[in-house]
């Protein structure tokens, strides 16, 4: 039971990993002029993308500073989900296996 737990805990970890890059992406594509946010599907889609990922990028441009027209927080918040993985595998390891020391490596 433990097992299927933190399988989905990981399987969302990676689909939200996915979701900031297609985000960082799409809103990269839709400032050059390359999409077109007029077309409702592609509205769609941006939309879907911007209420994912907005609500965790938020706080993170809240403590960034400004670099002008560059946004760092979708790489800042793709660095934690990362960590949040390894935090979670380490988690994992320690009550299945009962490898304690495998948390402060």
């Amino acid at each position: 039971m433990i097992t299927i737990l933190f399988e989905i805990a990981q399987e969302v970890l990676v689909f939200f990993r996915w979701a900031v890059i297609l985000a960082a992406l799409f809103s990269m594509l839709a400032s050059f002029g390359v999409l077109d946010t007029r077309n409702r599907i592609v509205y769609l889609i941006g939309d879907f993308l911007y209420r994912v990922t907005e609500p965790a990028l938020r706080p993170i441009r809240n403590l960034l500073p400004s670099f002008g027209s560059i946004d760092l927080s979708p790489l800042v918040l793709l660095l934690l989900i990362s960590a949040a993985q390894v935090l979670l595998e380490r988690i994992y390891a320690a009550i299945v296996y009962g490898n304690v020391q495998g948390l402060f490596l």
